[in-house]
């Protein structure tokens, strides 16, 4: 069985390198899907509350739990959604989240976006400090957030986000960003980690898959390991699954890295952070 590699977060917790995102799973197919990376190796499992599969992400934790893993060797995330912020309606959503998912504890919680022009983001984030010290939650984090939001959340709260989760891939680098978290000791958690599949033509990663006998999805996610990011990439088959996750026995060199990086162009697949609302 392959397995990903640890990162300790910021307040001690441990987190898969290499997790399983369910952005667009349908929930018909969530709890089959997960209990398949779970079956694989994958311990991290990333959901969120607009995903609406939350009770397959739950059904496939409690099914692993019976067959004999231990709760405490899963990380699951789940995220607040942006009609919820506000102190009192994140711990309602937060309380939702938690009878969809079945789930005593969450691994950790975070701020799906900023949403600026509703300037919530505080009181949110506040509501999740509350969950956390109350042991509700093992880490808290946000997603999306700009140099500018995560300076005003700084100067307002007392704990550290673990985890910053942003659209980062080849094309769209984040590299002052991903500085900034260095900085300030913030797990950088990639999403849309292969560009919605974007990349997957792109002639550089296509040739850099042919040398190491790889595919580019395999290149990709092992750059974004390379560069010291969490990385959560979908995947809808098995086979896909067990791909993704064939990460760790190789390794590209610094001038393949260096290739890489140069493939920046600040392009996003996904919405910019200051223009949901």
């Amino acid at each position: 069985m392959q397995r990903s590699p640890k990162h300790i977060l910021n307040n001690g917790a441990s987190i898969d390198v290499l997790g399983f995102g369910v952005y667009k799973v349908p929930a018909e197919d969530c709890a089959d899907l997960v209990s398949t990376a779970l079956d694989t190796g994958y311990r991290t499992v990333d959901t969120a509350a607009l995903y609406g599969n939350e009770e397959g992400v739950g059904a496939a934790v409690s099914r692993a739990v019976a067959a004999g893993t231990s709760r405490e060797d899963i990380f699951v995330t789940s995220k607040v959604w942006n009609t919820d912020q506000g102190y009192d309606a994140t711990l309602a959503a937060f309380d939702t989240s938690m009878d969809k998912l079945g789930l005593d504890y969450l691994d950790m919680y975070l701020i799906h976006w900023p949403c600026p022009e509703q300037d919530l983001f505080i009181p949110t984030y506040k509501a999740l400090e509350s969950l956390y010290h109350t042991g509700r939650v093992r880490a808290i984090g946000v997603s999306n957030f700009e140099e500018s939001h995560l300076r005003q959340l700084l100067d307002a709260c007392d704990v550290v986000p673990a985890v910053n989760q942003i659209e980062l891939h080849p094309w769209l680098a984040q590299t002052e960003l991903r500085a900034l978290h260095a900085e300030l000791g913030i797990a950088t958690q990639a999403w849309s980690p292969l560009a919605r599949g974007g990349i997957l033509t792109d002639p550089v990663l296509l040739e850099l898959a042919a040398l190491h006998n790889r595919s580019v999805a395999q290149i990709t996610l092992r750059w974004h390991v390379q560069s010291g990011h969490l990385v959560i990439p979908k995947a809808s088959s098995e086979a896909r699954i067990a791909e993704n996750l064939a990460v760790f026995g190789f390794a590209l060199t610094d001038t393949e890295m260096a290739r890489i990086d140069a493939l920046d162009r600040g392009l996003r697949s996904g919405s910019d952070p200051n223009k949901v609302n």
